[in-house]
């Protein structure tokens, strides 16, 4: 079973390494390839000096773009940072769930998910690290076709997404506290949960459409190249 690989960068609460995580051939995601996290934003000095030891090559910013310069990270105008918005702001926004905001992601913006997991693919030798807001729900998704791409098991990647939510309970927890309309706050709940049954609905409804993750991907333009050096890339 998936365990917490939390990683300790002062000010963000949401960054874990997906290295460890099994494939089905035996092999494994290799350590400091892969991080997934919330916000750097909210790095504190000493963060930014952790996230810069590991020796990170690209850093891959999901948020819109209203977020990134409202918001800028420390990193928005290094050379490593790259953005890559999977989201437009002509997308529906009438989301309840959060199944619901990343089913109409993927299928409006195929393009753009693949361009993130090609960037992960193509990034110079070092770890890749994937965020948005959170590191729920855009992460979410296109770290969890990552490992799909890799080879890891279904149960094992959804394991690793319900990680968030223990992760993000503290800042729900404050959210629900600001907000006095306690009728609004199943929905606000809803919205952020990270349950395993959330990704599990998400990627059925790959399956139901596209036939599954990997026919989405090449649909989305992935070649069999860029998905060979995705795995490569990611594994042992």
């Amino acid at each position: 079973m998936s365990v917490d690989r939390h990683l300790d960068w002062p000010d963000c609460r949401n960054a874990r390494d997906l290295g460890g995580l099994p494939t089905a051939d035996g092999g494994v995601i290799r350590t400091a390839a892969l991080i997934r996290s919330d916000c750097l934003q909210f790095l504190s000095p000493e963060g930014v000096e952790t996230v810069r030891r590991t020796g990170v090559s690209r850093i891959i910013d999901l948020r819109s773009h209203g977020e990134v310069s409202t918001f800028p990270t420390p990193f928005t105008a290094d050379p490593i940072a790259l953005h890559i918005s999977v989201e437009d702001p002509s997308d529906p926004q009438d989301h309840t769930t959060i199944v619901g905001a990343c089913i109409t992601m993927l299928d409006l913006h195929p393009d753009r998910i693949a361009a993130a997991l090609r960037a992960i693919a193509e990034a110079p030798e070092g770890p890749v690290i994937v965020h948005c807001f959170g590191g729920k729900d855009r992460t979410g998704v296109v770290v969890a076709l990552a490992l799909t791409v890799a080879g890891v098991p279904e149960y094992e990647i959804v394991a690793d997404y319900a990680l968030t939510q223990a992760r993000l309970a503290p800042l729900l927890a404050d959210q629900l506290a600001a907000e006095p309309d306690e009728s609004l706050h199943p929905e606000m709940i809803e919205y952020r949960d990270t349950r395993a049954s959330s990704l599990t609905e998400i990627l059925r409804h790959l399956d139901t459409k596209y036939g599954g993750p990997l026919p989405y991907l090449q649909r989305a333009g992935l070649t069999p190249t860029d998905l060979n050096a995705l795995r490569t890339r990611l594994t042992t």
